[in-house]
C-alpha cells in the first residue's frame, strides 16, 4: 500500500501523539482521561487544524469506525490538494454520536473538511497498523510456543557456539596485536 508523504509524516506525528497521551509520568495508561480532556477542549484546538491537525485529531480515537476501508486506502495514497469533497467520503466513514459533534464543529471551520479528511485517514492508519502489530505479536508468541524443546536446545548450542567463536577471535586478535608489539589487553 502506498501511503502519500503527507499521511506518511502526519500518521508517525499521530501515532507518537497518542503514545504520548497514553501513559503519565509513572507509567499509568491516563489515554481515556486524557482523550476526554482534549475533546472538552475541541472548539478551542480548532486554531491548530491548518498547521498541527495530528495534535487536534486524537479527539476522534476510537469514534470512527470504517463502513469502506477501500476508498480509505485510497486516501491514504492522496495529498491534499487531491482529496474528494467531504460530502463524497462521510459515507465511507460512520462516528460515534460523540464523535459526529465533533465532526460537526470542525466542518464549521475553514479548512474543517480538509482536517475531517485528514482525521479520518489517520484513525483509519493507526488501526490499521496496530492490527499489523497485533498480528505480528501473536505469530511470533505462536512460534515460541510452537517450537519445541529441541529446536530451544539447539538454538542454545548455537549461541554456545558464536560465543565460543567470539572468544577465539578475540584470542586471536590479540595474539596478533601482541606480535605486532603491542602489549595484551586483559
Amino acid at each position: 500500500m502506498r501511503i502519500s508523504h503527507y499521511f506518511e509524516d502526519l500518521n508517525s506525528a499521530y501515532s507518537a501523539e497518542l503514545e504520548d497521551l497514553q501513559t503519565d509520568s509513572e507509567g499509568k495508561n491516563v489515554l481515556p482521561a486524557r482523550l476526554k480532556e482534549k475533546r472538552s477542549q475541541f472548539s478551542a484546538l480548532m486554531s491548530m487544524i491548518d498547521f498541527a491537525p495530528e495534535m487536534v485529531a486524537p479527539a476522534f480515537h476510537g469514534g470512527i469506525s470504517f463502513i469502506n476501508p477501500h476508498a480509505m486506502t485510497l486516501l491514504s495514497s492522496t495529498e491534499p490538494d487531491e482529496f474528494p469533497a467531504w460530502d463524497r467520503l462521510e459515507d465511507a466513514v460512520r462516528f460515534e454520536p460523540w464523535a459526529a459533534d465533533l465532526a460537526a464543529i470542525a466542518l464549521c471551520e475553514a479548512g474543517g473538511e480538509q482536517f475531517m479528511t485528514t482525521v479520518v485517514c489517520l484513525e483509519f492508519l493507526h488501526e490499521r497498523d496496530s492490527a499489523k502489530s497485533a498480528s505480528k505479536s501473536a505469530s511470533a508468541a505462536q512460534a515460541e510456543a510452537e517450537e519445541s524443546d529441541e529446536e530451544k536446545e539447539e538454538r542454545g548450542e548455537q549461541n554456545d557456539d558464536l560465543e565460543d567463536d567470539e572468544r577465539d577471535l578475540d584470542e586471536a586478535g590479540a595474539g596478533w596485536m601482541e606480535e605486532q608489539g603491542f602489549d595484551r589487553r586483559e
